[in-house]
């Protein structure tokens, strides 16, 4: 079998359109409130996405009682949300991942693959000097989101 290798390349429209490239959104918002509102939003990118994957943030994150309709949690294609008394256990579980991470050394993950039409494996690198900042950013966030007495909603 002849497998080809893409490298997902973030400046190029069409890779950025593949449904293996996901994105995500964490909002600030309170649960008790009766319609909803998105006080702050975070956006994250495809490179941070799938470095909370690939970094294990999201599985080490669902020891936390995420709500979700799915039940999956934090890992799931809907939204999870996860009430402010949990906020200050989330940053100190991401703190703790973000601790293991090497910056000096890029990675070469696999995001997905495909049979047909042709057997594609989708590649994306890890930069982690850019996700770490992307999780100083999350943790700042979310030391907010508490502070303010805020719940956060995930869309990953």
């Amino acid at each position: 079998m002849n497998v080809h290798h893409i490298l997902i390349d973030d400046s190029k429209p069409e890779h950025r359109e593949l449904s293996i490239c996901r994105t995500g959104t964490i909002n600030r918002v309170r649960l008790g409130d009766s319609g909803y509102r998105a006080y702050a939003t975070l956006e994250i990118d495809a490179h941070d996405c799938a470095s909370l994957f690939h970094y294990g943030i999201v599985e080490a994150c669902n020891t936390l009682p995420f709500v979700s309709e799915s039940g999956n949690g934090l890992d799931s294609w809907d939204e999870a949300y996860l009430p402010n008394g949990n906020l200050r256990s989330l940053n100190n579980i991401i703190g703790e991942a973000a601790e293991k991470i090497d910056p000096g050394i890029e990675e070469t993950i696999l995001l997905g693959w495909q049979d047909k039409p042709a057997a594609i494996a989708w590649l994306r690198r890890i930069d982690p000097k850019k996700f770490l900042g992307f999780v100083e950013t999350l943790a700042g966030f979310i030391e907010e989101s508490e502070q303010g007495g805020y719940d956060m909603e995930f869309i990953l």
